[in-house]
């Protein structure tokens, strides 16, 4: 074992770490999506292995067809928000469980996508379009490895300035009062299915706007490509909320500390996933590590939470 560690080359490591922590911030928007639904709606949707695909099909194959990376980066956020709209409509105008409501779309989105991309697989190279995003950029390094992180980090920041402004609004509340009580909310007037469905129309429209930014960032866009996305995305909520949490409530602003949280635990989970990788584990396991790390994570507020309250206990 001793001599397995030893012939790991640390320069490796640190070679690797640039597109690990580029590849987090691209599924950082895809996090944040994840925390409208899960943390603020109270929703289990399962909607993003679909429409983060679908998000990625939409733009790959517009950018192909001669249309501006920018503007296909866009109408890919439109995309996933008509999935999420669907997930929505079954949830609220049909009566199917929203557990179940997003598993009907994620399949759907399946055939959909190979309709899009005409094949399981549509490349696109920075060779030949000014795509907004390359591990090509990362790998150069230099003044356009430095470039593509300020326009990241600018990005990102502006992306969590528009999520702070508009939950802040009369709308944005009414989301968070639906999944905080929905009975409450629906009793001082908010339709809680028109709101349901709007922040899930959000929640996959970022989720697809990931999706875009990825699939030209590895310069495919792949039918598998989402499969396992939420857990991934769950990783970083959990990971930014329990490193992150108290220094965010403790802020002026903390809902937009608690935003940056999220996509700085998706940068943590991508450095750690890399980490894994580098010590050379079989990348068959890396799922089994996706879910062990969400479990230990996921559990660590009702440990904390249990280890006061016996404390309390014990001092009364």
């Amino acid at each position: 074992m001793i001599c397995s560690f030893g012939a790991l080359n640390i320069m490796s490591l640190f070679r690797a770490l640039p597109g690990a922590v580029a590849q987090g911030m691209v599924w950082g928007v895809m996090a944040l999506g994840v925390y409208i639904t899960f943390r603020l709606l109270d929703f289990a949707d399962l909607t993003v292995d679909g429409s983060l695909a679908f998000g990625a099909a939409v733009c790959i194959m517009l950018i192909r067809a001669g249309v501006n990376p920018v503007i296909a980066t866009l109408i890919a956020f439109l995309a996933g928000m008509v999935a999420g709209l669907v997930t929505g409509l079954l949830n609220t105008l049909l009566g199917i469980p929203g557990i179940l409501a997003g598993i009907l779309t994620q399949i759907g989105l399946y055939s959909i996508n190979l309709h899009v991309m005409g094949k399981s697989n549509q490349p696109v190279s920075v060779d030949n379009y000014q795509l907004v995003a390359s591990l090509r950029y990362v790998t150069e390094g230099g003044m356009t490895r430095l470039l593509f992180f300020i326009g990241m980090i600018i990005f990102l920041l502006a992306l969590v300035g528009i999520l702070y402004w508009y939950f802040g609004t009369e709308q944005g509340h009414a989301i968070r009062a639906t999944g905080c009580n929905s009975q409450m909310a629906r009793a001082q007037g908010i339709n809680t299915g028109f709101i349901k469905v709007l922040a899930l129309m959000l929640s996959n429209g970022l989720v697809g706007l990931s999706g875009a930014i990825y699939g030209q960032f590895q310069g495919a866009a792949d039918v598998n490509m989402g499969r396992g996305a939420i857990v991934i995305g769950l990783a970083a909520v959990i990971i930014g909320e329990v490193f992150f949490g108290k220094f965010a409530s403790k802020r002026r602003m903390a809902f937009a500390w608690t935003l940056i949280a999220v996509i700085v635990g998706a940068v943590i989970y991508y450095m750690v996933y890399q980490f894994v990788l580098w010590l050379k584990m079989p990348s068959e396991d890396m799922k089994l590590l996706s879910a062990v790390v969400v479990a230990v994570f996921l559990s660590i507020p009702y440990l904390k939470e249990r280890h006061a309250s016996r404390k309390g206990e014990a001092k009364a």
